[in-house]
């Protein structure tokens, strides 16, 4: 009951707060990227704040010695809405990979164009790997991390989904580093509408240099790294 009344606080001030960060950022398009992340630096803080305070929902960071100084391919689960907020206070600046139906949202979706996230049909087989290679090749190169979940879609908590290879493939042919991400979000931000409280873990793993390795072989360092240490930082989902 707590966790619902929280979650009914705190779900329009979110969403008030993404639809102000979204239309700041379409007029400010005609201005520099720095600007447009700017606001969106002060968007996912307040909206980590809110979850901080009126959710009781706080995460922990391991591993933070592992983030690269510059721009990297960032490989992680996706098991809720709350990494794509997350992510872009751990790897800034970032964009992330995404559908391109999300970009008819009104608003949002505009703001998604608007800050140059990587948009693609999921249907278009390899020439989706096409579009996440040459868009990931020119944000990288620009300085700017891409965040790609290989699951391809939202997982459950203990799901375990075969990692596809585009972010692996971007890696490559960007000669840029992956970046494993493990946490346990969807343990407390399930597709319930109420959320809980509690502590989520994220742990970032070692950079994997694509130098000399193969697709196959980034693709299957990342999913092993990111399989070992979800048993450790959530034994508990194999008692479940």
């Amino acid at each position: 009951m707590i966790a619902l009344f929280r979650t009914l606080i705190f779900a329009p001030l979110a969403i008030l707060t993404t639809l102000i960060a979204s239309v700041l950022v379409l007029l400010t398009a005609i201005f520099p990227m720095r600007v447009r992340f700017a606001i969106i630096r002060v968007w996912y803080s307040v909206v980590l704040g809110l979850c901080k305070t009126v959710l009781g929902l706080r995460y922990r960071l391991l591993g933070r010695e592992h983030i690269p100084s510059g721009a990297c391919v960032v490989l992680a689960k996706h098991e809720s809405a709350w990494e794509t907020i997350a992510l872009q206070q751990i790897f800034p600046p970032v964009v992330f990979v995404l559908k391109k139906s999300l970009l008819n949202i009104p608003i949002l979706g505009w703001a998604f164009i608007a800050v140059r996230m990587i948009s693609i049909d999921r249907k278009a087989g390899r020439d989706a790997l096409r579009q996440v290679a040459e868009q990931g090749q020119k944000r990288l190169a620009e300085g700017i991390s891409v965040a790609i979940f290989p699951e391809g879609t939202r997982t459950l908590p203990g799901e375990i989904r075969r990692f596809k290879p585009g972010g692996a493939y971007l890696a490559v042919s960007a000669g840029a580093v992956a970046v494993p991400v493990a946490h346990n979000a969807g343990d407390f931000w399930s597709k319930r509408f109420a959320k809980r409280a509690g502590e989520i873990i994220v742990s970032v793993g070692p950079p994997i240099d694509p130098k000399g390795k193969t697709v196959e072989e980034v693709n299957r360092l990342a999913e092993a790294w990111v399989s070992e240490e979800m048993q450790r930082i959530a034994p508990y989902r194999n008692r479940r």
